[in-house]
């Protein structure tokens, strides 16, 4: 007759546990399911939200141990941030990028939130039925700009994508906002190769680079490098232009396309600005380095040497935009438009100076460290 026992001891107990019998019914035949083994992270539950707040939001979606972001990630294999390691992981990337300030900002997941909710389409979302036929030298000048800009987005798609490969998954949240930039910036080629071919215009010519002042986006070293030349500098300089869409729009369809963009670009800019501003606050050694960098942004600015500024003088889109502005292209209306064109430089320094404020380094504004040309175009 057999007789039942009982396990006597608490080792035992763990051993007679389902739990244990199903690890072990696992290791007997090659498979492991240790993962099963309830964790001290679990049992926090986040904010879900409703429809009036906006619903489950990615900011409030970490909390506890997942929402703890480290100042250095050792993390090589894709891991998700939070998620148990695994030994035999293979590395998955390089990830060069595994220092915090060199990527975070604080509102990474909001602007990720804005992103996600504001996209628009190029298809239905501009009245595309309120074009008309408009006199050559205009329709020509607004294929130039829209060639012009068709080209510049793709460099603000082609960017951001690099550097997403580059940084390390512990940083989802900026991963993932740049990963709408590329959207954003995808739509916005869109839009622009679709304004100059759809009212019996077409592609006009390309950009010409000569003269790039420094470093130039595509080429930069460092991610905030990339990010103050694409965010602060190119993007923002496209900001204030879009900004005045209304001026130099014919149409419902053109005035759509610039006010969208722009909506899209304001996000862009405060990305740049806010990962400066973080930078500065923890990062302050590396300061040098990024007045380094704003030196050959202000030489862009204000020396006429950035080619992807669509309102530098001398270039094909400057020439149109004044087209555009002016109403025509004969000689009166090309000036009346070069005065509006002196405005928006005006607005783009200013503005620029505003967001390196904003991002920590207004001391050069200051200290003389700024170009003195900076300056002149504010006042005169």
């Amino acid at each position: 007759m057999a007789i039942e026992t009982r396990p006597d001891t608490e080792q035992d107990a763990v051993k007679a546990s389902p739990y244990q019998a199903l690890l072990d019914h696992g290791r007997e035949r090659g498979y492991k399911l240790d993962w099963l083994q309830q964790r001290e992270t679990f049992g926090s539950a986040p904010d879900i939200g409703t429809e009036d707040s906006g619903g489950f939001l990615l900011q409030n979606a970490d909390s506890g141990p997942f929402g703890q972001t480290p100042d250095f990630s050792d993390n090589m294999t894709g891991r998700p941030r939070g998620a148990l390691n695994r030994a035999e992981s293979p590395r998955v990337g390089n990830y060069p990028v595994r220092t915090k300030s060199d990527v975070w900002l604080r509102n990474g997941a909001q602007l990720y939130e804005e992103a996600v909710q504001r996209q628009w389409s190029s298809s239905t979302d501009i009245p595309w039925h309120t074009l008309e036929a408009l006199p050559d030298e205009i329709e020509r000048a607004e294929c130039q700009l829209t060639t012009f800009l068709t080209e510049v987005e793709f460099v603000a798609g082609d960017v951001p994508g690099k550097w997403i490969a580059y940084t390390t998954p512990d940083y989802y949240e900026p991963r993932m906002y740049l990963v709408s930039q590329i959207m954003d910036e995808a739509r916005h080629l869109d839009v622009f190769r679709k304004r100059a071919l759809a009212n019996g215009g077409g592609l006009m010519g390309q950009l010409n680079r000569a003269g790039a002042a420094g470093g130039v986006i595509d080429s930069a070293r460092d991610f905030t490098e990339m990010s103050a030349r694409l965010h602060i500098s190119g993007e923002g300089s496209v900001l204030s232009l879009f900004r005045m869409g209304e001026l130099m729009s014919y149409n419902d369809a053109e005035k759509a396309m610039y006010r969208l963009a722009a909506s899209d670009e304001s996000r862009h800019v405060a990305f740049g600005v806010m990962h400066l501003q973080y930078l500065s606050q923890t990062d302050p050694e590396r300061s040098a380095e990024i007045h380094g960098y704003l030196d050959e942004i202000e030489l862009g600015l204000t020396a006429a040497a950035d080619p992807q500024n669509p309102v530098v003088r001398g270039t094909d889109s400057n020439t149109a935009i004044s087209i555009l502005m002016g109403g025509g292209a004969d000689r009166s209306s090309i000036e009346e438009g070069q005065k509006i064109l002196i405005a928006i430089r005006r607005r783009q320094i200013k503005e620029y100076m505003q967001r390196v404020r904003v991002a920590g380094f207004g001391d050069r504004f200051e200290n003389g460290r700024a170009s003195a040309m900076l300056e002149e175009y504010v006042s005169t």
